[in-house]
């Protein structure tokens, strides 16, 4: 019989579940991968999402993370692979940039996270802004249409080089510049070719400076005014008429007698 002391507490009954899940673990010492449960427990991402960026999360660092690649790796097709890909991109565990190496060669550089990105984060909790209410005030005109296709232009620069990344105040400073390209017959694509063909292979420690140079230094002259119409061409003669007198051919803007015909009847008055 064993002895109790009487104050003691009674201890407390375990309650298991009969129907969710019991997790049965082992030490791991090696060969695993610490996932997050922001991605494995996104309430909008697919399940073949969190697989896929599961998988991921496990390889190696440089492994081949493709399309492709993906696809000749896991049962799932190109197209849910792809699918997946965007899902991962639009919430933040994914990003796919393109760079130009030194070679001149086009590559896509692949970002996995493991957290999701802050910018994606802070942009899908923004609230979405309020409608302002309407004002008699004037609307204030937009901006002109030509600079800000040239800033949109000097934005775009990186897709093409990553060297070429330009802060929003050199957009600002060498908007003018590409606009006077514009306003000259210049169409966007050829500026484009001019700032980006023959890049140097070293970097580009300053690229405003950089394609301010090729602005200025290769800037096409205007084009010629259009020559102005020919309005001296001689007018049609009349046409031929027969002469009501003695029916010989004779040239005037309507039918009647032939200038003989007529001093004759002069003459004869």
């Amino acid at each position: 019989m064993t002895d109790k002391h009487p104050s003691a507490p009674a201890p407390a009954k375990t309650r298991h579940s009969h129907s969710g899940v019991t997790h049965v673990k082992e030490r791991l010492e090696g060969n695993f991968t610490v996932i997050s449960n922001e991605l494995l427990q996104h309430p909008e991402l697919s399940s073949t999402a969190r697989g896929i960026g599961s998988y991921i999360q496990s390889l190696p660092e440089g492994a081949p993370v493709g399309i492709k690649a993906l696809a000749e790796q896991l049962p799932e097709g190109e197209i849910r692979i792809a699918a997946a890909l965007r899902e991962l991109e639009k919430y933040g565990f994914h990003l796919r940039t393109k760079e130009r190496l030194a070679s001149g060669q086009v590559v896509t550089r692949t970002f996995a996270y493991n957290r999701p990105r802050r910018a994606v984060v802070e942009a899908a909790r923004a609230p979405e802004p309020k409608p302002k209410p309407k004002s008699k005030t004037p609307v204030p005109p937009r901006a002109p249409r030509g600079p800000r296709k040239a800033a949109d232009l000097l934005a775009g620069l990186r897709a093409h080089d990553s060297r070429l990344l330009l802060g929003e105040r050199d957009v600002q400073r060498l908007t003018p510049a590409v606009s006077e390209w514009l306003e000259r017959g210049v169409p966007p694509t050829a500026v484009v070719r001019v700032l980006t063909t023959d890049l140097p292979r070293d970097p580009i420690k300053h690229p405003a400076a950089f394609l301010a140079h090729r602005l200025a230094g290769q800037l096409p002259p205007a084009l010629p005014a259009p020559a102005p119409r020919d309005t001296s061409a001689p007018a049609r003669p009349d046409p031929f008429q027969n002469c009501e007198g003695c029916e010989r051919a004779f040239r005037a803007a309507g039918p009647g007698r032939c200038r003989d015909c007529r001093a004759r009847s002069e003459r004869a008055a």
